[in-house]
């Protein structure tokens, strides 16, 4: 018996991990001479490869800054205490969630526009003036 089993990457390029937080190349570089714990690795290349741990790292920092509004140096203390209290990991990865979160609701909601816009071209009728909430002709008897 085979069980299959998602592949989890352990290293991920730069485009990859601006396609995963959707953040832009320079913004990343920006943000590693600012918060020393993001310092990834590089390949032979010279190409810079992240770790997951990294990329949730780049996540928690994502969201203080601009979901919770703090400043660079208040989102770097804001780590550190975290750090120091041991909650770094738990914070990290609660940030990856939201953000996983958020990401999956706009999708949706998304999906759901398209949806409606296709039941309200459906159910217009001939003349195109019937929408979804007007009522149905009666029925002649």
């Amino acid at each position: 018996m085979t069980s299959t089993r998602p592949v989890v990457q352990e290293f991920y390029s730069i485009g990859e991990v601006c396609s995963l937080t959707d953040l832009k190349p320079h913004v990343l570089r920006y943000w590693e001479s600012q918060f020393r714990f993001l310092n990834p690795a590089k390949n032979r290349s010279g190409n810079r490869v992240y770790k997951g741990r990294e990329v949730e790292l780049i996540m928690l920092v994502k969201h203080l800054l601009y979901t919770e509004k703090f400043t660079i140096d208040g989102a770097r203390q804001r780590i550190d205490h975290y750090r120091r209290t041991g909650e770094l990991k738990v914070s990290a990865r609660r940030a990856f969630e939201a953000e996983l979160a958020q990401e999956i609701r706009t999708t949706v909601e998304e999906v759901l526009g398209i949806l409606d816009g296709k039941m309200g071209q459906r159910h217009s009728g001939a003349t195109g003036r019937q929408g979804r909430n007007s009522t149905p002709p009666e029925p002649t008897p």
